[in-house]
């Protein structure tokens, strides 16, 4: 750790992991990733240009149907054998917008993300904690996750374009 810089881990239990994709065009289906882990190294309590590390298993999937989930750990979609996590590594923060290093499988790419800071609290227990919100979209196609359906009406079955929503709560260390 830098010196002067705070180190801040994220609350799990306080904290969600969320995508959404259009199915068959007329549809939302929501699934999370049950297992992560992420932390931020901060100068100061503004946040401004602090650094965001974070990784998901994609193991932990969960989208409430066990045969889906299991074609999204396929090498179809994710390949959770091979590429067990997925990670994301800030490159800057201007308090409103982030702009950082996505990687799922063997893909990485620059991605930016509209972030909440909704500030810094004391819990109960003395710990003090910082909450963000972040949203942003991905292209599957452009990290490798292409498998795609036509039904017999001509619908795409999985929509390209999926939503990207963490809500984190981070825990001053």
């Amino acid at each position: 750790m830098e010196t002067g810089k705070t180190t801040w881990k994220v609350d799990p239990t306080h904290s969600e992991i969320e995508f959404k994709v259009k199915h068959m065009m007329i549809s939302t289906v929501t699934g999370s990733f049950e297992k992560f882990d992420a932390q931020v190294e901060a100068a100061d309590d503004t946040f401004k240009n602090a650094n965001f590390n974070f990784s998901a298993k994609i193991d932990s999937i969960n989208t409430k149907n066990s045969d889906r989930d299991t074609h999204l750990k396929s090498d179809d979609f994710f390949n959770a054998e091979k590429f067990p996590q997925l990670t994301f590594k800030s490159k800057s923060f201007d308090g409103k917008k982030m702009v950082g290093d996505l990687t799922i499988r063997d893909i990485t790419k620059e991605i930016t993300l509209d972030v909440d800071f909704n500030g810094i609290a004391e819990d109960p227990y003395g710990q003090i904690k910082a909450g963000f919100e972040a949203e942003g979209s991905i292209n599957r196609k452009d990290f490798n996750l292409s498998w795609n359906a036509v039904t017999e009406a001509g619908s795409i079955v999985v929509s390209d374009k999926v939503r990207l929503i963490a809500n984190l709560q981070f825990i001053k260390q």
